[in-house]
């Protein structure tokens, strides 16, 4: 016996359809402009967002939680709707597109953002780091800078 024999149970499982970084297999860079954005910058970007959304909510309503969620679902539907990021995006240079590359269309924005304030799909995520909203709703968030 070699170790050539052993090799393979030694290194695991074979990795079908590996990718070097998230959004390979959709044709994105990976880096700069067009690749798929990272989590912490995603993070930090619905941090931001969440966060504006309770300065309104304490500002108008006196800080109901329904009207905090009311409130971030309102700024996801025109943010992204509309001009494809929220300002959380915007400030960390991200930008939610459809599959091809496009704006999205505002069937996919609402979808999107219902989809994020539940909160559960954003969790699960593939291996192009696309959460569950994402994939419903056919969209992708990408760097633009």
């Amino acid at each position: 016996m070699e170790r050539k024999d052993f090799s393979s149970w030694l290194e695991g499982p074979p990795q079908l359809n590996s990718q070097q970084w998230p959004g390979e297999g959709l044709g994105r860079p990976e880096r700069g402009p067009g690749s798929v954005a990272r989590f912490p910058r995603r993070l930090l970007a619905v941090c931001l967002d969440w966060g504006l959304s309770m300065l309104v909510s304490y500002w108008l309503f006196n800080s109901h939680e329904l009207a905090t969620l009311l409130v971030f679902l309102a700024g996801q539907l025109l943010g992204v709707g509309l001009l494809g990021h929220s300002l959380g995006h915007r400030i960390f240079g991200m930008q939610v597109q459809s599959m091809e590359g496009k704006a999205l269309k505002s069937l996919q924005g609402l979808i999107r953002s219902v989809l994020l304030c539940l909160f559960v799909p954003a969790l699960v995520i593939d291996k192009d780091q696309r959460g569950l909203h994402d994939r419903l709703a056919k969209s992708i968030l990408v760097n633009i800078r």
